[in-house]
């Protein structure tokens, strides 16, 4: 068959029927969208935190952030779909404005003559920047202002810029509120002065803003070719002064304090069966809408009803690591990232306020919407790196290994809907394109089912760059270990569809081959077929550690699915036949490591960023340094992560840090941890002024790419946290910058449970299990444990083990 002329666009019939099938019908739609909806509920009390408990959370700099630089010093605010870049410019802020959905290209089905997809922004397509905003303002220049502060408020989601004019100060709040689906600028200040400028809003693909002087807004819409619909609105009031249209920007004159909303979005919907559009939202209009109906309330209401959706998810977790000195607490952020890394001195408050910010970036982008990309929503042009898609050979899974550990199960289902949504479009072209006879990963079994991705997939069911066989059995671990940390058997409901489907993929593609042990004896082993350990090395051999891993991992899981749901119960066991089959690897008597291949030779990179092979160790945990491992296999697994270095790309030593965490090095993960925070220079590796980390593509060149800013504070929870169902391990890595006293509350752990631990001179003090649906598990710590069992909603306090 020429599945190069297979017909591209199956038939919404066909892909209602996959829909059942897999169970996903019921699911689609649970991924909510731009759309209409009723006014909030509006707190009677003010949730603003005292100036003083706020300062705890707070970042701080002493410039604003450059129009030309602004992924490197923009601060960023979200709403978990629209997210925005806010310079904090006096006399002119700027916001550079993405929502998550604005994505160009399809669904992206039609190989090319090597079996595999395009990988294009016309085909494949790419998240693209919806909007900019402006506001100037006239003798607010920065030559001309005293004073100048601006601070980014981790705990309430809120950007605020302070300076002095002539005796008047000048403030400037900025936050993207999730309960008005709208981003909030207000301008205040305190004394005699007043406000004159123009507010502009403007595309970024050439649309044309038309205002309504009548209705004081200026909006626009338009959609891609690819029939996708999108539109955004600003409108702006005050109770002083004059607001008013002129031409087709917003003109402030003399006002005293005024208020900017603006909002937009697009007619994307979770739903194979429509093409991911629901032709019923005309995203102009409704944007109008919504900034309308947002400029009925004051800007202190508006901050209010912010506040008390946010707060309350940020404060589930809180840490302590130590006191930082006065002098470093006196420096504002970039001096003191700078400091961190020249002066090579610990500094407690700083490390983490670091996971704080990483919290902030998962809560601010990863709330009732598509998931976190690889910039997530925070682009400053519409050409980023890779599309700005979903990198399924690590970069989404760590992305999302921060939620459950860091308290913030909710942002996870982000994820978890977007797999159930995509399921029966990923379903359709597996059947339909997989084992194309071109495609070098095809099974060799002629056998297909169940479905696949590429390493990029995008919203509309497509993938992108290379097939990505193991793709499949990695997102299934991350939606598994969600359940393990909720026991939420709802959740695991809704996502078995997607496991089942994997693991039919697995049973239609594992090919039996002979291995001979060292006494010289010979036995038959199921292995992956030809495979890439990514991204390095053959990409044409078969029974890679790194797949296998990930397929005794899937196996082993929907065999624990299947018993929990009382579903498929027969074929689970079957299914965990095929487990006990699969070769696990060994270590090499060539290089002393553990195999990354099934061959005693390295085929690749010694130091390639990639931990491919070391899956069983992170973020698996087959491979366990607790005694029940081999001793060489943990030497393999040691040798191995040495030989890959200390020094790599953020995301890559954030994957590192977890590693060595698991097996309970804690100088080498906190090295991994302090190296990200090392100040990024003409591109460099590492943390840009706003703490965005950045990724060197080439020398004078770096990106922003979001996954190393929650992977690193994911490895930051892992070293004073380690679960698996059954036990609890506290403090496995306390390094000894972090030793002396501190906490940490809201710690998710697997089995079900959440915890709260204190620690002194290295030592817990005192550990608080509360089950949020767990029943028993042995905490650990010093060589000590114990046995705890409760019931859900139950707490216990333990001062010793």
């Amino acid at each position: 068959m020429d599945f190069r002329n297979t017909p591209s666009r199956p038939s919404r019939r066909g892909f209602l029927a996959l829909a059942a099938a897999t169970g996903a019908a019921t699911a689609l739609g649970g991924l909510p969208t731009f759309a209409a909806s009723a006014a909030p509920r509006r707190p009677t009390e003010s949730p603003l935190l005292a100036a003083d408990a706020a300062a705890k959370n707070q970042l701080w700099w002493q410039a604003p952030g450059s129009a030309t630089s602004m992924i490197e010093q923009g601060l960023p605010v979200g709403n978990g779909r629209l997210g925005a870049l806010a310079s904090n410019d006096p006399g002119r802020e700027l916001l550079m404005i993405t929502d998550a959905t604005l994505w160009t290209g399809g669904l992206n089905d039609t190989l090319e003559s090597d079996g595999q997809f395009p990988y294009g922004r016309g085909d494949f397509g790419s998240l693209t920047l919806l909007a900019t905003l402006a506001v100037d303002i006239p003798g607010h220049d920065l030559g001309a202002v005293d004073n100048y502060r601006r601070t980014l408020d981790l705990a309430q989601g809120l950007v605020t810029a302070t300076y002095d004019i002539a005796g008047v100060t000048y403030q400037r709040q900025v936050f993207a509120s999730r309960p008005d689906d709208a981003i909030v600028l207000h301008f205040s200040q305190q004394g005699r002065g007043t406000y004159t400028g123009v507010i502009s809003l403007a595309g970024t693909h050439g649309e044309s803003t038309t205002a309504n002087s009548a209705g004081r807004y200026a909006s626009f819409g338009a959609s891609f070719a690819n029939g996708l619909r999108y539109g955004a609105a600003v409108t702006a009031y005050s109770g002083t002064g004059k607001i008013a249209v002129t031409g087709t920007s917003i003109s402030v004159t003399g006002c005293r304090e005024f208020t900017v909303v603006v909002s937009g979005g697009t007619n994307y919907a979770p739903d194979a069966t429509a093409g991911f559009r629901d032709p019923s939202v005309d995203p102009e209009r409704l944007a109008r809408s919504k900034v309308l109906a947002a400029a009925r309330e004051s800007a202190r209401d508006l901050l209010h009803t912010h506040v008390a959706d946010f707060r309350p998810v940020f404060e589930q977790f809180a840490v302590d690591l130590g006191t930082s000195s006065a002098a470093q607490r006196a420096l504002d952020t970039w001096e003191r990232a700078q400091a961190r890394w020249r002066d090579n001195v610990p500094d407690p408050e700083f490390e983490a306020a670091y996971l704080q910010f990483g919290r902030y970036l998962l809560i601010s982008g990863s709330r009732g919407s598509l998931p976190i990309g690889l910039q997530g929503p925070w682009l400053d042009g519409n050409d980023p790196d890779w599309m700005g898609d979903y990198h399924t050979d690590v970069n989404i899974q760590m992305t999302y290994w921060l939620a459950d550990r860091g308290g913030l199960s909710d942002t996870f289902d982000a994820f978890a809907d977007y797999c159930v949504a995509q399921l029966p479009a990923w379903t359709d072209v597996t059947q339909r394109l997989f084992n194309s006879p071109t495609n070098r990963f095809r099974n060799s079994s002629g056998r297909i089912a169940g479905w696949a991705v590429a390493f990029s997939t995008n919203p509309y069911g497509g993938s992108g760059w290379w097939w990505h066989p193991s793709g499949n059995a990695w997102l299934c671990q991350n939606l598994f270990e969600h359940y393990e940390y909720t026991q939420d058997r709802a959740y695991l409901a809704k996502v078995y569809p997607v496991l089942k489907g994997a693991v039919q993929f697995w049973e239609t593609r594992l090919v039996t081959t002979t291995v001979t042990d060292a006494s010289g004896a010979t036995r038959e082993v199921l292995v992956a077929d030809r495979d890439w350990s990514a991204e390095h090395g053959p990409q044409d051999t078969r029974g890679n550690t790194y797949s296998q891993e990930l397929v005794w991992n899937l196996f082993e899981n929907y065999r624990t699915a299947t018993r929990v749901l009382g579903r498929d119960t027969g074929y689970g066991e079957t299914i965990d036949g095929l487990r006990q089959r699969l070769y696990l690897p060994e270590v090499s008597p060539t290089t002393g490591w553990l195999q990354e291949w099934m061959s005693p030779d390295n085929l690749g990179e010694t130091t390639h960023r990639h931990l491919s092979p070391l899956i069983g160790l992170f973020p698996g945990d087959r491979i366990r340094p607790d005694g029940s491992t081999p001793k060489e296999i943990i030497a393999g697994v040691t040798a191995l992560l040495t030989a890959r270095g200390m020094n790599s790309f953020g995301w890559a030593n954030a994957w590192r840090s977890l590693c060595w965490a698991r097996l309970k090095d804690a100088e080498k993960a906190y090295q991994l941890v302090v190296t990200n925070l090392r100040p990024s220079t003409n591109g460099s590796n590492g943390t840009a002024m706003n703490l965005f980390d950045i990724y060197e593509t080439n020398p004078g060149r770096g990106i922003f790419q979001i996954d190393a800013n929650l992977g690193t504070p994911a490895a930051i929870v892992e070293m004073l946290v380690y679960s698996r169902p059954g036990r609890v391990e506290l403090l496995p890595a306390l390094p000894a910058a972090w030793a002396a006293a501190g906490s940490v509350s809201g710690v998710g752990v697997r089995g079900g449970f959440v915890a709260d631990l204190s620690w002194r001179d290295g030592t817990v003090t005192e550990v608080r299990l509360t089950s949020v649906g767990g029943r028993s598990t042995t905490l650990t710590a010093g060589g000590a444990s114990r046995r705890i069992t409760l019931k859900p909603g139950e707490s216990v306090t333990v001062r010793s083990l």
